[in-house]
């Protein structure tokens, strides 16, 4: 094998993320692009070692220091990272951006920057594109000074820099020696980007700092874990669409929630379901801009062109496209061997009825702290909320897309009440016009069939289907929605239930059906970094204060060093799944708030 294959896989956590809200990228503690898809979010990959080997495309830049420590930090209060080695012999460091364009359809440029802190140090870089998810047969070959990537039916890129390069095994390579204070640079992008100008990589580094210092400090957050909050808001931004104003799941496909196993999926896209998550943290750290757009976007899903309802599907591309076939790519080895790797979601057809809460607590919310509702708006509403008088005793397949049997899921019934009580609760603050009869009469028999049907007195606690006898993380989120009173004594029975059960040092799992397999899905998976954020607030609300405030430092640990988070953790509190998961950022930041008020012995201003 080449030396250039010997590069083990990155584990999960190892990797900070730069974007454009076009595009991003993963880059790991040892200064390599190992993921990246371009030109768009869902757009094929360019780069993707994480889940293979360097053949399946790598951008490595990195100096020769085996004994040095290597460190990752983001430039303050910016997406732009910095990859740091430091030794005896020098320090070294790598800049690495997105360019945040002036124009929103311009094409990602992936900008890496060198520069030698102290000392003298030889580097090597080698850039390896690999078109089409490593499927096209990528060329490489010189262009004057630059190197060009192309490849039947894909879109051709340049490599450009101030040092000379050759080409190897269809990559791009270089190796060249600085000493103190001197710098090289790479610049990856569109054939003909302008930016390719000499002098240009300065003014796109100053001008993309400048955006990220000046949208976060748009922020009125200034409580406790200000730096977590505002990393978890600054990532949050990085996955939203700049033209589209949707935000993706998270960065990733294909990342195993289980080590080895097949619960790998693809969450390059936008679901419904972390719509008011969505809502609730932009607006409550100030970014109403942010929190309206995501609005405008979710506006064009419940209606086409013309102003008429269609159907809601529970996940979209971020530009609005419905279906999302599911494909493996058989090729890839998968991250740790974790296969199959599989790109595409066909969750996008499934069944889920608690979407229909999720949009309409966004909606309460936006017109409560936002922008009013809008006539053509108030009939799409009605039209979902008769929709969910018709259909909330049907079975689904849950918050979690379970590819088993349907059943009667207790989160499902609980969001269905949640549509009716906040259409009931706008319809009325607005004075707009409603079935008032009908729609509360649905949502007292909601209430009912959840109090009669999903408790279980034995057992002492509710449960997670109907005729089941199991817990549910998401059952988390009852009082957290206003459905039960946070210091009920049957929600105190089946927070103990679940803390006993699906909590293991403040890491909560969403289910443990092992033996059922619920799931349809073979193996165990992480806990759920949501539901775990979730807990803690759960606990501050319950007036469990100073045992929340512990738990929430305890997860703040299982951070990345960079801030990030990923979809679960594993027993040694290891990012599992794709990354970085917006819904955990959403959920830290929606646990901290509350969490700060209480400490502060502030009342809250932002109940439904």
């Amino acid at each position: 094998m080449a030396e250039h294959h010997l590069e083990r896989q990155s584990p999960i956590d190892a990797h900070g993320i730069i974007g454009d809200m076009r595009s991003a990228a993963l880059i790991n503690d040892r200064g390599s692009v190992d993921f990246f898809c371009w030109p768009e979010f869902d757009s094929p990959s360019i780069f993707c070692s994480l889940l293979d080997t360097p053949d399946a495309g790598i951008f490595q830049l990195a100096p020769d220091l085996p004994d040095a420590r290597r460190e990752q930090i983001y430039l303050p209060d910016t997406n732009v990272l910095q990859t740091r080695w430091l030794s005896e012999r020098a320090v070294v460091e790598v800049t690495d951006l997105l360019p945040v364009a002036d124009n929103a359809d311009d094409l990602p440029l992936l900008m890496r920057r060198v520069r030698v802190v102290s000392g003298e140090a030889t580097f090597t870089m080698r850039c390896a594109v690999r078109h089409d998810y490593a499927r096209a047969d990528t060329r490489a070959q010189m262009d004057q000074q630059d190197v060009t990537f192309s490849a039947s039916g894909q879109p051709s890129l340049r490599l450009a820099s101030d040092q000379p390069m050759q080409i190897d095994a269809q990559a791009a390579v270089a190796q060249f020696t600085l000493k103190q204070n001197e710098t090289a640079a790479f610049m990856l992008g569109a054939t003909d980007d302008p930016r390719f100008a000499e002098g240009a990589g300065h003014l796109c580094m100053e001008r993309t700092l400048k955006f990220w210092r000046d949208w976060i400090g748009q922020s009125i957050y200034r409580g406790r874990w200000r730096e977590m909050v505002n990393r978890s808001a600054l990532a949050l931004k990085l996955l939203t669409s700049r033209k589209h104003g949707a935000i993706l799941a998270a960065a990733t496909f294909g990342l195993p929630e289980t080590p080895g196993g097949e619960r790998n999926w693809d969450y390059r896209y936008t679901w419904i379901r972390d719509a008011s998550f969505t809502v609730y943290a932009f607006m409550r750290l100030g970014f109403v801009g942010e929190a309206n757009a995501y609005m405008g976007w979710l506006r064009g899903r419940v209606s086409d062109c013309c102003g008429k309802p269609v159907k809601l599907n529970i996940l979209y591309a971020i530009d609005g496209r419905q279906e999302l076939p599911e494909t493996e790519l058989s090729h890839l080895s998968g991250h740790g061997g974790a296969q199959p790797v599989r790109i595409g979601n066909g969750a996008y057809d499934q069944i889920q009825l608690d979407i229909f809460g999720e949009l309409m607590d966004a909606v309460y919310l936006v017109n409560k702290y936002g922008d009013a509702i809008s006539h053509e708006g108030w009939k799409h509403v009605r039209e979902v909320v008769d929709q969910v008088c018709e259909t909330w005793q049907t079975a689904d397949v849950g918050i979690w897309e379970m590819r088993g049997e349907q059943h009667h899921f207790l989160h499902s019934r609980l969001m269905c009440w949640v549509a009716l009580d906040r259409a009931i609760r706008l319809a009325s603050k607005r004075s707009l016009p409603a079935p008032f009869a009908q729609w509360d009469s649905t949502r007292q028999a909601i209430y009912a069939d959840i109090w009669d049907n999903f408790w279980n007195e034995e057992r002492g606690h509710f449960v997670q289907y109907k005729g089941g006898t199991a817990l549910d993380g998401s059952m988390l989120l009852m009082p957290l929605v206003r459905f039960v009173s946070a210091k009920d004594p049957r929600w105190l029975s089946t927070l103990a239930a679940i803390e006993k059960t699906l909590v293991r040092d403040g890491m909560v799992y969403r289910y443990r059906n092992d033996d059922s397999n619920i799931d349809g899905l073979a193996g165990t998976e992480g806990a759920f970094a949501a539901c775990s954020f979730w807990y803690v607030e759960c606990l501050a609300r319950a007036g469990q204060v100073e045992k929340a405030h512990l738990e929430f430092e305890q997860l703040l640990r299982y951070a990345n060093p960079l801030g990030l988070y990923a979809e679960e953790f594993d027993a040694h509190g290891r990012h599992l799944g794709n990354t970085p998961q917006a819904l955990t950022h959403l959920a830290l930041i929606s646990a901290a708030s509350f969490l700060d008020r209480k400490l502060s012995g502030e009342k809250s201003y932002w109940q439904p």
